[in-house]
């Protein structure tokens, strides 16, 4: 039987192709050899990761920062499914918010900012994208920029001088005008909640819910503030979506519900008298703002409404939160250091006197107080971890390889005190911003100091924040005599979250200073 005839090229082929493959496969390897990871802390979990790390009882923050310590001012960990990228040293930091700043601006999909923020409407929670980048500089030209602030200025001089007065009152129905004990959480509140709402939708906190549904809208807003920070397993392991563990998710939409009833209300009202023409420019809120620039325009996926809503909402939770935490912060540092608090005081007697109300434009002039912001913003940063970043794009950092849908945190709260930037970083020293640190910027110039982000992605309120942290502890430590309840230091212990808040509520004891002429 003859054997059927072979030719060179079919016996070549299969060898061709095999040699090829196994070239591929070298090339594979040692590209992957080459795209050197960052290095990963021991003792991940299947499954689940690095989560334990996490899962303690200290605050997140410092338990990153001392895995910084051992591992270095950048690693990676694996929570739950996803890659996240720890960054702790400021020169790697500067890497991500600048020459990677496009890569990283993006924002990585959770159930809050899904269910709370309007389906992923609300701008500071939004993917990187057109939309994002509409409202980016709507935000930052027209609702924060200085021009919009100045007109109204007359806003946070109003509710400054409203909180003052209600110490005042507190101090005469206490003791007869002499020393009060005073707790000053609800009062720095209230103060950074009627002036955010004022500016936002033209109404005050304590009053913008009179009426029907009015204790409904309250609890809601409370409610939006405990859940946007809470543990939804689904965030972090995609195949637990279809599950509502802790039932954090059914609470949240409950929420979601009857804050958009209550701003539907609000719009519905702004819109009306926006159409009568009873508005003047200088009246305009935020919401009036937005109406005039987007109402009837369409944004891909989403109707102008929801994204005026979305958008108002995301000015209230910024505005509360961060100059609540400030504000507490600021003062409890001061008690604690009875010569930085006898400096700022001294300033103020000197530049003021005692015969007026402190006044924005005495700011410029009070180099002390600013000193004392800068260096509270520096040791603790309302948000201590970053919010979130996701990569869109593979990137290098640092030398390593970092993955497109790598999510990012910088730890501020680790940044900020870095012993080869700051002398002595755990004490509270204004006096450096004075002299080493006299040039440093917190507004994301200098990238040690960084308590509102940077890149695209910092934080558009940063001016007006200021401009209230200033005036409202300028006025407060200029009217009054404040000091610790007992001899024994304040306790400055925080609480395990993501956000750095003070455990033990601040109390003080407070007694005027200034005549009553100067408050009235």
């Amino acid at each position: 039987m003859e054997l059927p005839h072979i030719s060179s090229t079919t016996i070549a082929l299969p060898a061709i192709f095999a040699l090829l493959f196994f070239l591929y496969a070298l090339f594979t390897i040692f590209s992957a050899h080459r795209k050197r990871l960052p290095p990963q802390p021991r003792g991940a979990w299947p499954v689940i990761g690095h989560l334990p790390l996490l899962s303690g009882k200290e605050p997140h923050h410092t338990a990153l920062g001392k895995l910084a310590d051992v591992y270095g001012p950048i690693f990676m960990l694996r929570l739950g499914a996803h890659r996240t990228l720890i960054v702790s040293g400021w020169e790697v930091a500067r890497e991500c918010l600048t020459v990677n700043d496009k890569a990283f601006a993006s924002r990585p999909k959770f159930a809050a900012a899904q269910l709370l923020g309007y389906d992923y409407a609300m701008f500071a929670l939004s993917p990187y994208g057109s939309h994002w980048s509409h409202l980016r500089k709507i935000a930052t030209l027209e609702l924060l920029a200085n021009h919009r602030l100045e007109k109204l200025q007359h806003i946070p001089r109003s509710e400054v001088q409203i909180s003052i007065e209600k110490l005042h009152q507190f101090c005469k129905s206490n003791n007869g005008g002499n020393k009060a004990l005073m707790e000053m959480e609800t009062w720095f509140g209230e103060m950074a909640l009627n002036t955010i709402f004022r500016m936002v939708v033209g109404k005050r906190f304590t009053t913008a819910f009179e009426g029907s549904g009015g204790a409904e809208y309250r609890h809601a807003l409370e409610d939006f503030f405990n859940l946007f920070t809470a543990f939804v397993p689904s965030d972090l392991f995609a195949f637990l979506k279809w599950f509502d563990f802790g039932g954090h998710k059914k609470a949240m939409k409950k929420t979601a519900k009857v804050l958009d009833k209550m701003l539907d209300k609000w719009l519905a009202e702004h819109r009306e008298r926006r159409n009568s023409g009873e508005v003047t420019p200088e009246e305009q809120d935020f919401m009036h703002v937005m109406l005039s620039f987007i109402d009837n325009e369409e944004f891909p996926g989403y109707d102008a409404d929801t994204v005026i809503k979305s958008t108002c909402l995301a000015m209230i939770l910024g505005g509360f939160h961060t100059n609540t935490t400030d504000m507490i912060w600021a003062l409890s540092l001061l008690l604690n250091r009875d010569e930085a608090y006898e400096k700022l005081q001294k300033e103020l007697d000197e530049h003021v006197g005692r015969d007026r109300a402190v006044s924005e434009s005495d700011v410029k002039n009070l180099i002390y107080l600013q000193a004392v912001v800068k260096e509270t913003l520096r040791m603790y940063p309302a948000g201590p971890l970053s919010v979130p970043r996701e990569s869109i794009e593979d990137c290098t950092v640092a030398g390593y390889h970092i993955p497109a849908k790598t999510r990012l945190w910088v730890n501020l709260y680790k940044l900020q005190r870095d012993p080869n930037v700051w002398e002595n970083p755990n004490e509270f020293y204004p006096e450096r911003f004075l002299t080493t640190q006299k040039n440093f910027d917190v507004k994301g110039r200098n990238p040690q100091l960084i308590p509102f982000g940077g890149g695209r992605r910092i934080c558009p309120g940063a001016t007006f924040s200021l401009q209230l942290l200033h005036l409202s502890l300028a006025r407060l430590l200029h009217e009054f005599e404040i000091g610790r309840p007992s001899e024994e230091r304040l306790d400055m212990e925080e609480i395990a979250a993501l956000n750095v808040t003070k455990k033990i509520p601040l109390q003080v004891v407070l007694a005027p200073r200034l005549s009553t002429k100067v408050h009235e």
